[in-house]
């Protein structure tokens, strides 16, 4: 590669930052603020005490296991629209289990962890059956299955899941002690939500990158007709990426559910699932790039509020540059795709 070429693919690299900066200053200065004043105080809101920073991991655990999970079916070329169905799911299995095993938390966190596995692979599943069988497009059957998954918990939580006062809409009772995972002292972390993220990032590295299941997947994403001429199994390995994306996806509603809320409420999911979709094609589908990419995600959903408390500027105003970004970034891959057919030509 020469230096120019070089020099090009840096510019490249840095840009998507740069517009996406300049697209959010011009936001601020048309909403009468002082665009420099605005970053200090979204970057103090996110890391001037150990709470905040506690807060933005706690924000980062769910976001990477789900972006991690999304690495499977990305890689197999495949759009997973119904993680956040996929999470609820995880979070109903992982609540029944809290509410009727009674259990140390030796034992039954383990069996929540498990069982929120089981209900988002079991969804996850379903929407790769639809997709493998059905003929439905994974886009539609996600989002359906998403609307499903929501009203289902919804229902639990109204009717049989319902607090003992009374119905109530804010959530079911509160998990006995054993089934909340533990949390660093004054801090809303959990240890052992943190290890649960950086263990997925890990494996999901290196099943993508060095096993033959990952290079089969690779291969029915660039072209699954050939895959499949060539002798890969495309049906089967396409449901257990969504199975293997479902499961990740039961464990983020776990630590949602026992390590954040301690009980279920109908909001559980937090719009995770749909945000993890940017967080994975932001990282170039690389698990090496998911941790930083969530992690910014999660700073700025943390430091927003700082915005309104200092600045009286909606907290929303910090998605302009969340969403400047993702824009940036689809812009400057289109420039970098025209640069290579140019070049090419």
């Amino acid at each position: 590669m020469t230096y120019s070429q070089r020099l090009v693919n840096l510019l490249l690299g840095l840009a998507p930052v740069a517009l996406a900066l300049m697209l959010s200053t011009l936001v601020l200065i048309a909403a009468g603020a002082p665009p420099l004043e605005a970053y200090k105080h979204l970057l103090q809101g996110a890391s001037e005490s150990p709470a905040k920073i506690a807060d933005v991991l706690v924000v980062w655990v769910p976001l990477a296991l789900c972006s991690a999970g999304l690495l499977f079916t990305f890689t197999a070329g495949l759009w997973n629209i119904g993680v956040e169905g996929q999470i609820i799911f995880g979070v109903i299995f992982a609540t029944w289990v809290a509410r009727n095993l009674y259990l140390p938390a030796t034992l039954l966190i383990p069996l929540m962890i498990v069982g929120g596995m089981i209900g988002g692979a079991l969804w996850g599943l379903l929407a790769g059956t639809l997709k493998v069988y059905g003929g439905v497009h994974e886009i539609f059957a996600g989002l359906g299955l998403n609307f499903i998954a929501i009203t289902t918990n919804i229902w639990l939580i109204a009717k049989p899941w319902r607090p003992d006062l009374g119905a109530t809409m804010q959530g079911t009772d509160p998990f006995p002690a054993a089934a909340w995972l533990p949390r660093l002292a004054g801090l809303r972390l959990s240890p052992v939500s943190l290890l649960l993220a950086t263990m997925a990032l890990v494996v999901v590295f290196f099943i993508l990158r060095g096993t033959l299941w990952g290079l089969q997947l690779k291969a029915i994403g660039k072209n699954a007709r050939s895959a499949y001429l060539l002798g890969i199994a495309t049906n089967r390995h396409v449901l257990l990426s969504f199975a293997l994306c479902g499961a990740l996806a039961g464990v983020a509603g776990v630590v949602q559910v026992s390590g954040v809320w301690g009980r279920n409420i109908p909001q559980i999911s937090g719009g995770i699932g749909y945000l993890s979709l940017l967080v994975a094609m932001l990282s170039g589908f690389r698990a090496l790039g998911v941790a930083p990419v969530a992690l910014f995600f999660a700073a700025l959903g943390v430091g927003a509020a700082r915005l309104h408390l200092r600045m009286q500027l909606d907290p929303s105003l910090a998605g302009v540059l969340g969403a400047g970004l993702v824009l940036s970034v689809l812009l400057v891959a289109g420039l970098r795709t025209r640069l290579l057919i140019s070049r090419e030509g």
